[in-house]
Parts: C-alpha cells; structure tokens; sequence
C-alpha cells in the first residue's frame, strides 16, 4: 500500500478544517479507493480513513497507522496505549493524544 499526499487537491477541505477547529496541521492522503485525513492539534493527532467502495481492511489500518507513527507523529510525545479508535465498516477515526 502506497499513500500519495493528496493535499494540494483538496484546499477547501484543508482550510474549512483550519478555520474550524484546533488543527494546525492538516494532510490528505490517498492510497487507491482508501482517503486519509491527518490532523495535528496541540493536544492531540487524528486519523480519518475512509473507503465508499468498501469496507476498510485491518491490514489497511495497520499499515497507516505505521505510516503516520514513523513519518508524522512524533512518538515521544503520545502514549501509545492511550489511541482511541472508533470503527465503521467504512470509516475508521483514531485519536492519538499527546502526553505532556
């Protein structure tokens, strides 16, 4: 699996996010029929996958989730047994707080 950053191609998104919430950073990611939105706030990093073809795969979820904690989110600031995931078939959201 491959994500592409998707970013540039969906600006509103990015800004409405921005303007609306805590974020101060936000990325979208595609990896075929699968989308990624990440978001950093000072407090916390979120995850959004989503597929509308189908349901979203473990193995799928693994494999982001490893993306994002080597390459975005850094680990020594979050305790990784305190990652909240709530799952859908076709959407699944993780919060990974920040440990102060």
């Amino acid at each position: 699996m491959k994500l592409i950053n998707t970013t540039n191609s969906h600006a509103e998104l990015v800004t409405k996010q921005l303007e609306n919430t805590d974020a101060t950073l936000v990325e979208t990611y595609s990896a075929g029929n699968t989308d990624v939105i990440f978001t950093q706030a000072p407090t916390h990093y979120e995850l959004l996958i989503t597929n509308k073809h189908r349901a979203i795969r473990q193995d799928e979820v693994e494999k982001i989730r490893a993306f994002f904690l080597k390459r975005k989110i850094d680990t020594d600031r979050i305790d990784q047994s305190k990652i909240q995931t709530l799952i859908c078939p076709t959407l699944i959201e993780m919060s990974i707080p920040i440990v102060n």
